[in-house]
């Protein structure tokens, strides 16, 4: 599965911004999807993954109860809607393919290009 990642932006503080990550090939809906973000000079860093049905969700610490991972296996996309962004949530995000459920990066195979996010005022 190929995926490309969008909607990324430049937001203050407090906003929202809502991601998505459309996927080509087949079987969309036999993968387990995930959110990371890379911030500049740390590694790549888990945010919140999905099962195949859409029914669990799984997230980091740092972004739960402001963040929410969904996806729409009929559209073959993914998204996460960010809210209450801080500065620290500034970093590249990816959207990534896995068979079964980790928060590990060393897991997922299948991984879109990023898309930029930047809280500041």
């Amino acid at each position: 599965v190929q995926l490309q990642a969008s909607g990324g932006g430049l937001v203050q503080p407090g906003g929202s911004l809502r991601l998505s990550c459309a996927a080509s090939g087949r079987h969309f809906s036999s993968y387990v999807m995930g959110w990371f973000r890379r911030a500049p000079g740390q590694e790549r860093a888990f945010v919140a993954s999905v099962t195949r049905s859409g029914n669990s969700t799984y997230y980091a610490d740092s972004v739960k109860g402001r963040f929410t991972i969904s996806r729409d296996n009929a559209k073959k996309s993914v998204y996460l809607q960010m809210n209450s962004l801080k500065p620290e949530d500034t970093a590249t995000y990816y959207c990534a393919a896995t068979t079964a459920p980790s928060s590990s990066p060393m897991r997922y195979k299948n991984w879109g290009q990023g898309t930029q996010v930047t809280v500041s005022s």
